[in-house]
């Protein structure tokens, strides 16, 4: 039976889909839809999600097939499918894999089952300087096969144009070993405590290195803050046995790779170097930050060479999502180096997700973030919407003004104070975060509540005091700007209180859930609160913002004050 009317999903021609939230499969077809689709709008009735061209090759490069995705869409369709879904599906998801890089001896080839594939890339005259010969047929294994010649220096750039006129390329053109470096991981930490890798992060590692075939070695992992993201990276330098780089997003990010590098590997002081602004290290595994690479003295990048200072084997992107621009420039001229980017969220606030796709490598191992907490490896987070009114004067300030200013105002509301102490006063002696946008809000805040405030204007030295002070239960509410937002370990925090954010972003959203998700001692649980200004600006960007939690299986409770 290809559809039910008592089924809860509408799937329209334009590879559209609507859901009922109300029905009883709602968090089956929920969980089957992360798999191929994404997440549009959520409101509380109905939500709606896409099938994109990308979603669909993600969807392929991790084995997912086009009759799985069909049969998947008419187990909860009402409606029977038209022609066109089916044919789109099939059409969209059967072009990858059909274009593969190889190389043969020195020499780089696009070769394709399918001539008329390659014939349309190759007529394209911006793609004309990727080619360094004309289009040729050849026999293997009983099949005809096409393929060209393509300059080795433009393997990315190619990759990158070919996806923007909807032609996924598979690279199996293989990388280079890179210089040999030898470690090992620890089965004892200096602490006492034993250390082994989770069965997912063993996959995932697995997902990534693909028994050292020429297609493995690239690609994306995405798994939930605090699944142990930096542990599978190690895992992975461990795998390869070769000099390593590896990139992110702030000095303390760097210190807490170069912790764990140390503490659970039998690597040393002198292999592990640090590439910031205060320090310029280049060795066997060096850390680096994207500010200091994307740093520009006289309108030049000075410190992009570090990708060629040394046979890097690997380069490690931790929260890939934020890869700035220049370094894409910099990654398509290194494909033969193995690439692996870590993320919580493929979402990227600048729509360059086709970018990560083509030059880092599609989305190779996921993990939805509720199957984790079912198993006790992430906190079971309990979210939370607190909507405040604004007072008359505010009111009328906000109506008084444009749209820009409106969004600040409502987020920098100070009836949220209120709200932000009846929190606290709930959550009384539990690690708190109290996260924020605006400097000027988390300071007044600190000066009311008494608390310390970490902003991008302390000093890191600071800032590393002030993290440990709350680890050691030293201070037990702690105020954070956006400088928290990523790579921070604060284990034991159990409360996060957002009062403000970069507007409808779904990925900041995330990360901060991230900031309270590592496993508890005791009761795993921890609490998300945003607290919103009822009916403004501040209320829709709440609602763009959670999507991509929903999407995961999180609900928010709505609270008003």
């Amino acid at each position: 039976m290809q559809y039910n009317p008592e089924n809860p999903v509408v799937v329209q021609s334009d590879l559209t889909l609507y859901v009922e939230v109300q029905h009883p499969l709602y968090e089956e077809v929920r969980d089957v839809l992360h798999h191929f689709a994404e997440l549009l709008k959520s409101p509380e009735y109905i939500h709606t999600y896409r099938m994109t061209p990308l979603t669909l090759w993600n969807a392929a490069s991790s084995g997912v097939t086009p009759e799985e995705v069909i049969q998947h869409l008419r187990a909860y369709t009402k409606f029977p499918l038209g022609s066109q879904v089916e044919a789109s599906v099939y059409q969209t998801m059967q072009k990858y894999g059909r274009l593969c890089l190889v190389k043969e001896k020195s020499e780089l080839y696009l070769q394709s089952t399918i001539k008329e594939y390659l014939e349309e890339l190759v007529s394209y005259p911006s793609n004309s300087s990727f080619f360094s010969g004309k289009l040729f047929e050849f026999e293997e294994n009983g099949s005809l096969l096409w393929k060209v010649s393509i300059h080795s220096d433009k393997r990315g750039e190619l990759k990158q144009e070919a996806l923007r006129i909807g032609y996924p390329i598979k690279d199996e053109a293989g990388y280079t070993s890179g210089d040999y470096l030898k470690l090992s991981l620890r089965d004892v930490l200096e602490s006492g405590s034993t250390f082994s890798l989770r069965d997912y992060q063993v996959d995932a590692v697995e997902a990534f290195y693909q028994d050292g075939q020429t297609h493995g070695g690239q690609g994306v992992l995405v798994l939930p803050c605090g699944a142990g993201k930096t542990i599978i990276g190690i895992a992975s330098v461990n795998k390869l046995q070769c000099a390593t780089l590896i990139l992110t997003t702030n000095h303390a990010s760097v210190k807490q790779w170069k912790r764990e590098l140390l503490e659970k590997t039998t690597l040393t002081e002198q292999d592990v170097g640090e590439y910031t602004g205060e320090m310029k290290e280049i060795k066997p595994v060096t850390i680096a930050t994207y500010q200091v690479l994307t740093y520009k003295a006289e309108q030049e990048f000075i410190h992009l060479d570090v990708f060629q200072q040394k046979e890097w084997g690997l380069i490690i992107y931790d929260e890939v999502h934020l890869l700035p621009a220049p370094i894409f420039r910099a990654t398509a001229s290194i494909q033969s180096t193995r690439r692996l980017g870590l993320t919580a969220t493929l979402i990227r606030e600048d729509g360059r997700e086709e970018d990560v796709f083509s030059l880092i490598g599609p989305k190779i191992y996921s993990v939805p973030w509720k199957k984790l907490e079912q198993q006790g490896y992430i906190a079971t987070a309990f979210c939370t919407e607190v909507r405040v009114n604004f007072d008359d004067f505010m009111k009328e300030q906000y109506f008084l003004t444009n749209a820009k200013r409106q969004a600040r105002i409502a987020q920098e509301n100070p009836n949220k104070i209120d709200a932000v102490k009846v929190l606290l006063k709930k959550h009384e002696g539990e690690p708190t975060l109290i996260i924020g946008q605006y400097v000027e809000q988390l300071e007044q805040l600190g000066v009311l509540l008494d608390i310390p405030v970490i902003t991008g204007k302390m000093k890191h030295a600071e800032r590393e005091d002030l993290y440990d002070a709350f680890r050691k239960g030293e201070i037990p509410i702690l105020a954070v700007s956006k400088v928290a937002n990523f790579a921070i370990d604060l284990p034991d925090a159990t409360v996060a209180i957002q009062v403000s954010g970069m507007f409808g972003s779904r990925q900041e959203e995330a990360q901060r859930l991230g900031r309270i998700l590592r496993p508890k001692k005791g009761n795993n649980t921890c609490y998300f609160y945003h607290v919103v200004t009822k009916d403004s600006k501040d209320q829709e960007y709440a609602l763009k913002r959670q999507l991509f939690l929903i999407e995961q299986g999180y609900r928010y409770q709505l609270v008003e004050e």
